[in-house]
């Protein structure tokens, strides 16, 4: 059945997938006030960005990913999963082995990729990751109130776009997520998370430009990074 799938997955893909090019993404090291060092280029994470990703493996291997994050890899409305489909394969690559290696909390998804299982190999990180970028951004996405949309667009102009561009598009080479049509409740969640320095491999940049916010100040900052448009491929 694998096999079947796979070629049907060429098939409809073209001949292009099989050129798959390696993650590039360049040393985004920082550091905080502390000097502790963020995302260091080296262990796993510098192996799977070096890796070619498959995204007709990756499809394959995803399958085990399905039944949280859906088979499109749209997530949940809920915020319950992120939205996964066409965000940046270096981005998700620094996930992956930020919950494997135990620098990101995750209790639901660290029993799938942890690294004394070996569920995953690096190359197939690697590979799930270059599928999930391929993937179309769904048009459902649990968008927020639309109430604080105005506060919203202040906070993200001010503090926001310089790291996750205009429209919320993100940045590959830096590891910055696109933030553009993602679920609503899965931002606000995170951001509060980040910004009382409850997750652990947060940018300590991104920590410091949130750090003042209040509550309703995030959360119309979620509402408005979930109401923008999903960027052009």
């Amino acid at each position: 059945m694998k096999q079947l799938f796979i070629a049907l997955f060429v098939l409809v893909l073209g001949p292009s997938c099989a050129l798959a090019q390696p993650v590039i993404a360049t040393d985004a090291t920082e550091k905080d006030d502390s000097g502790k060092i963020w995302n260091e280029m080296k262990g796993e994470k510098l192996l799977a960005l070096k890796e070619k990703g498959d995204p007709v493996i990756g499809a394959v291997a995803f399958e085990v990913c399905q039944g949280c994050h859906r088979s499109d890899a749209s997530g949940r409305v809920s915020g319950a999963y992120p939205r996964l489909a066409g965000q940046h394969a270096s981005v998700l690559i620094k996930q992956m082995v930020d919950i494997r290696a135990g620098v990101r909390d995750n209790p639901k998804m660290a029993p799938f990729i942890a690294d004394g299982d070996h569920v995953f190999s690096t190359r197939e990180i690697a590979d799930i990751a270059t599928y999930l970028q391929s993937l179309p951004i769904p048009a459902i996405i649990g968008k927020g109130p639309g109430t604080g949309l105005a506060r919203g667009k202040e906070i993200y102009t001010k503090d926001c776009a310089v790291c996750h561009g205009d429209m919320g598009e993100g940045d590959g080479a830096k590891f910055y997520p696109m933030v553009a049509s993602q679920h609503y409740r899965y931002l606000l969640r995170e951001m509060i998370y980040i910004r009382d320095e409850t997750r652990r491999n947060a940018n300590p940049k991104m920590v410091k430009a949130i750090r003042p916010y209040k509550d309703t100040d995030l959360e119309a900052l979620a509402d408005y990074m979930s109401q923008l448009p999903a960027p052009g491929k």
